[in-house]
């Protein structure tokens, strides 16, 4: 089957392997944005998840006028107003070091008993001319200490609604099937299948 490449905002990989685990039995693959040579940061101004992924999502289709989409996500504490959110990769400085951010969580929830949180994962998809939004939100907790080595960013402190576990230590099947990302991605590939 020819697939339709559909452009991904993003140089991170584990995101990318990610999503094309859920379009795996659909029409579409998603490409890394380097793959067509765009290397650069894309700006994110906004003040939103949504504003971000809409921005970087436009600014990959007007490069290389394909069917593209971008994805912003982030970790809401409601004990620190929902952040880190938008800041959630440097939350502990540009250095954007997942350790770091994750003992700045910690250390500000040091003698707080209230640790709900969420990740939220927005996606802005731009499809045969149009721009369409998806969103996928996983509750949980904030644990009291790192555990777990799989994952990345704040997963080894994330223990997602209905689990004793840490993303970090959560089979990686599992994961990708109840994460933020996940959910965002299902409503998209869901979207795309009634879409063509």
């Amino acid at each position: 089957m020819n697939k339709q490449t559909l452009v991904f905002a993003t140089a991170n990989l584990h995101k990318l392997e990610e999503v094309n685990q859920k379009l795996a039995d659909t029409p579409f693959i998603a490409v890394a944005m380097k793959t067509l040579g765009v290397t650069e940061d894309i700006p994110e101004t906004g003040n939103t998840m949504e504003e971000n992924a809409h921005q970087k999502a436009q600014y990959l289709y007007d490069k290389l006028q394909i069917d593209c989409f971008a994805e912003d996500s982030g970790l809401e504490i409601e004990a620190l107003d929902m952040a880190p959110g938008i800041y959630t990769a440097r939350y502990a400085g540009p250095q954007r070091n997942n350790d770091d951010n994750m003992e700045k969580v910690l250390s500000q929830l040091q003698d707080i008993d209230h640790r709900q949180a969420q990740f939220r994962a927005v996606i802005s998809l731009r499809f045969k001319g149009a721009y369409y939004s998806f969103e996928g939100i996983i509750k949980g907790t904030i644990a009291h200490e790192k555990t777990g080595e799989g994952g990345f960013g704040y997963d080894p402190i994330f223990i997602p609604e209905g689990y004793d576990k840490s993303f970090a230590e959560l089979d990686a099947g599992i994961k990708t099937s109840i994460s933020h990302r996940a959910k965002a991605v299902n409503a998209m590939v869901d979207f795309l299948l009634t879409a063509t």
